[in-house]
């Protein structure tokens, strides 16, 4: 399996673990009885469900992209060492990320988003040249 594959599959089990922040830090602020409701009124996220939550929701934005660059480099047969330092940027990056979010490490939050992001145009470059 190609290095870009390995981390397309353990990037699952990195959404899981977003998914799995986000909910269990919405559990500890409104408790099992809301987080079971249909939630038609949903009180106001506090600071870690808030960070949570867009933590997710970033995660969510840049996940297609890294999933079309993963699955194009090997279909293409253009798997290198661009894609491969690429993927394993992006992936790194990404687990730095949820907790860096989560404890509130500002500027470094960002710092850490812009390795992502070199991450994903380090794998696009690969494909395309």
């Amino acid at each position: 399996m190609s290095l870009e594959l390995v981390y397309l599959l353990w990037s699952a089990a990195l959404a899981f673990a977003y998914m799995m922040a986000q909910a269990a830090a919405y559990r500890m602020q409104s408790g099992v009885k809301e987080a079971n409701s249909t939630r038609d009124h949903e009180p106001e996220p506090n600071v870690l469900t808030g960070r949570a939550t867009r933590a997710l929701r970033n995660f969510q934005e840049t996940y297609p992209i890294f999933i079309a660059l993963a699955v194009v480099s090997v279909a293409s047969g253009r798997s290198d060492s661009l894609t491969h330092w690429g993927a394993a940027l992006w992936f790194w990056a990404r687990v730095a990320y949820l907790p860096a979010y989560l404890i509130g490490l500002s500027p470094y939050r960002s710092w850490i988003w812009s390795v992502s992001a070199i991450g994903l145009v380090l794998m696009f470059s690969g494909i395309v040249w």
